[in-house]
């Protein structure tokens, strides 16, 4: 017997698709168990009929889940437990998951890469719509990976001339002649998550070939001094370790038929402590700029694995 107060329980079956069925047991019903994870229910699968118990709107929840994913199914889409994350992160925002998975940005190395949360569906949106986007938000929620595939189909579209990657090299003050090795060498240890971004959106061939001929730079913030970057694409990462003297010489260097994208996480600062950082000094300055978006993510467009969520939720609590 439930006592006072308790949730109300409910128990509810589905009936699926041959192949929603399929792709719901998947191996070793692996996307059975995170939609039970995930959404705090018990599921189960005999045939084509999904049973799901648990508290009532829970329950209600993963109903409106389970149709989503069978829409995915019926759109050619296989299911995995990122997708369920996914659009149980959409239903939770009364979103249609569809739209935002949908949103093919890049057909990558390993596969499509494509918008998995709301935030994330935005920020896409922002960068294809404004000229400068910055998007912040902490680790795992894809700032900067979607914009180097964003950035790999303009150049490939033709659409701008060339990439630009860059960060800054705090950890070592931006004195890279104190460092051992030629300038690759010096640069690599600061730099080498923006590769490895490239490398996953082409063939390691095609990146070098493009690098030879100058259509893609990978340099140190230091290096944009003095430049204007015309027909670029330009994308800044983990600005939240430039000054704010440093944004304001990033940001000026736009040039003609460019676009730029900043992308950092706040908490995460590596300025000496009496520094103010230029990310956070830059949306006081350019919040109400026309054709400048700020896009703001959290814990909910972390898609990195589960606990990278509840650490970034841990983080919080410590310092609110």
């Amino acid at each position: 017997m439930s006592g006072a107060g308790a949730p109300e329980r409910a128990r509810r079956a589905v009936d699926v698709d041959d192949a929603v069925a399929v792709e719901l047991a998947g191996e070793h019903d692996r996307v059975l168990r995170s939609l039970e994870e995930r959404l705090g229910v018990e599921v189960g699968l005999r045939g084509n009929r999904v049973t799901l118990s648990g508290e009532a709107g829970r329950v209600d929840a993963a109903i409106a889940v389970v149709e989503q994913l069978g829409a995915l199914v019926a759109g050619g889409r296989a299911l995995s437990p990122a997708t369920v994350e996914a659009v149980a992160d959409a239903v939770e925002v009364a979103e249609p998951a569809g739209e935002i998975l949908s949103d093919v940005v890049w057909r990558g190395r390993r596969g499509p890469v494509t918008p998995r949360t709301v935030g994330q569906k935005r920020y896409v949106d922002a960068i294809r719509g404004s000229t400068i986007t910055f998007g912040i938000g902490p680790a795992g929620t894809g700032k900067t990976y979607l914009a180097v595939a964003l950035a790999t189909a303009a150049l490939v579209r033709r659409e701008v001339g060339r990439i630009i990657l860059t960060r800054p090299a705090v950890e070592a003050g931006e004195r890279l002649g104190f460092l051992p090795g030629d300038l690759a060498a010096k640069v690599d240890p600061y730099l080498r998550p923006l590769f490895d971004a490239l490398y996953d959106m082409l063939e390691a061939e095609r990146v070098e070939a493009l690098f030879g001929r100058g259509q893609i730079e990978v340099a140190p913030l230091a290096f944009m001094r003095g430049r204007t970057l015309n027909d670029s694409f330009i994308i800044l990462d983990e600005a939240q370790n430039t000054t704010p003297e440093q944004m304001k010489m990033f940001l000026t260097r736009l040039g003609y038929g460019s676009r730029m994208v900043v992308t950092g996480d706040v908490t995460q600062v590596d300025l000496p402590t009496h520094q103010r950082s230029g990310l956070l000094a830059v949306q006081d300055v350019l919040g109400g700029v026309d054709d400048i978006q700020f896009i703001t993510f959290d814990r909910r467009d972390v898609v990195r694995h589960r606990l990278v969520q509840r650490i970034v939720d841990a983080y919080a609590g410590q310092e609110s």
